[in-house]
């Protein structure tokens, strides 16, 4: 049976050889060059603005948004009964803090997936603390942008306390900065249990606890966004101090 022979066993072998070597390096050079994908860590108080703007980000680069109460309910989701979906849910359910240790290997894993290493990943909601970001070092998780949304306790206060949700849909409005449409009786909006002042007083006085340490951990890569304009303005400023971030150490690794 005659036997077709494809283009490369038309060519010498030396030049074959030569060929080969040639694809290779130019493989390498080419995976060398192709920038990494974004390792992005995002922190602000609470109603700072975190979820519109990653939205924005995830729109605009691709990667992969990973908040801490959504991998903390995937877990639960995949094994509730025993192993770690159990111990999680109990914690969850219980109202508790999930332990650093606990959500230190939920997170790893989780960045560890296919696609937050072809895509790049959004961590949103973690580190809160000094030690789970050295946990997170310790790893080799270490992001190239830190961003910090920087919005004052006076105007979080007003965001968070005039938030309402519509009980039949779930919707959330803002009694003054996305009031609801005419077609909804504000009178049926409730406050949730987490909106209120006293509430906020407490979340307000952990993130201020932590918020120092967990900045010094990322100080060579942190990037401060005035969080007080629109959702818009915001998101402008984001973007642009984020390109300039993600491009300055694109140069310094190809540099």
């Amino acid at each position: 049976q005659k036997q077709t022979n494809t283009w490369c066993d038309q060519i010498p072998r030396t030049e074959q050889n030569n060929t080969f070597f040639a694809l290779e390096n130019y493989n390498q050079r080419n995976m060398a060059s192709r920038p990494s994908p974004p390792k992005i860590i995002i922190m602000g108080g609470p109603a700072s603005g975190k979820g519109t703007q990653c939205e924005h980000i995830v729109a605009k680069h691709n990667v992969v948004h990973l908040s801490t109460g959504d991998m903390l309910r995937d877990v639960v989701s995949k094994d509730a009964d025993e192993g770690l979906g159990a111990t999680v849910k109990e914690y969850m359910e219980s109202g508790k803090l999930v332990p650093d240790d606990i959500m230190i290997q939920i997170v790893v894993e989780r960045i560890g997936q296919e696609d937050c290493r072809e895509r790049g990943f959004l961590l949103d909601g973690f580190p809160r603390t000094e030690a789970q970001a050295k946990a997170l070092a310790d790893n080799g998780i270490e992001p190239d942008v830190f961003l910090f949304l920087d919005v004052p306790d006076e105007e979080l206060t007003k965001r968070v306390t005039g938030r309402r949700m519509d009980p039949e849909t779930g919707k959330i409005y803002h009694l003054q900065f996305s009031p609801p449409p005419p077609n909804v009786d504000v009178d049926q909006l409730v406050q949730r249990s987490d909106d209120t002042v006293d509430k906020l007083k407490s979340r307000l006085e952990v993130f201020h606890a932590n918020v120092q340490a967990v900045q010094s951990c990322y100080s060579d890569v942190q990037v401060t966004i005035d969080g007080l304009g629109s959702p818009s303005q915001v998101a402008e400023a984001v973007m642009s101090r984020l390109a300039e971030q993600l491009e300055s150490k694109t140069a310094a690794v190809h540099g």
